[in-house]
């Protein structure tokens, strides 16, 4: 997963995933104007295997972190980024199971799927149980993501997952104190903040008592 190369920084051109606009807009009597993205909705969800009591996560390498821990003077467009100044393994991610809403299917369905792909469990839509939905980089882009929570048994899980053919994910399960101490750790989180929501969540309503 680590093993990243031959890393260029580009201009964008053309993407399916994101829209760029500048909007125009007076506040105050004041002309301002603010750099946006159109990104997909997304749904995460919060995968507990009651069986052995772990917490069912993914990880992946994520090219915007791994661009967030490289200095701006080192992010020359259609210069080769030095990998071994700036380690690739800097943009793995630990996150909840995840993924965008680009299919004609109700948010549960595309959730049931994700878990499939990214994780290997089978599981019936019933099992999702809703959450909530809030924005996603208010900043920049504030889609709306879906969080729900599922439980799951050894005997739902058909496959190693991993997501699909263009995807590298491995599939990390914690215990309930080795999760603790990742969120509460003073060292930058490499996850992200719907993570962590997802996890207190967990923490507060879900987690058994120990």
């Amino acid at each position: 997963m680590n093993k990243v190369t031959n890393v260029v920084m580009k201009s964008l051109d053309k993407s399916i995933y994101l829209k760029p606009y500048t909007m125009h807009f007076t506040q105050n009597g004041q002309k301002k104007t603010w750099d946006l993205l159109g990104i997909h909705d997304s749904v995460a969800v919060i995968l507990f295997n009651v069986s052995r009591n772990v917490l069912v996560l993914v990880k992946q390498f994520r090219p915007a972190v791994y661009l967030g821990t490289i200095d701006l003077n080192d992010r020359k467009i259609d210069s080769l980024i030095d990998t071994t100044k700036y380690p690739p393994e800097n943009g793995i991610t630990i996150e909840l199971c995840a993924g965008i809403v680009d299919k004609n299917l109700t948010l549960p369905e595309i959730a049931k799927e994700e878990v499939l792909e990214e994780c290997g469990y089978d599981v019936p839509v019933s099992a999702m149980q809703l959450i909530g939905s809030y924005r996603s980089g208010v900043g920049t882009s504030a889609s709306i993501q879906t969080a729900y929570y599922c439980e799951v048994t050894d005997d739902m899980r058909v496959s190693k997952g991993g997501g699909t053919e263009d995807e590298l994910i491995e599939v990390v399960e914690m215990t309930l104190d080795e999760v603790k101490k990742y969120v509460t750790q003073t060292a930058i989180v490499n996850s992200p903040p719907s993570f962590l929501f997802g996890i207190y969540w967990f923490l507060l309503h879900k987690s058994p008592k120990t």
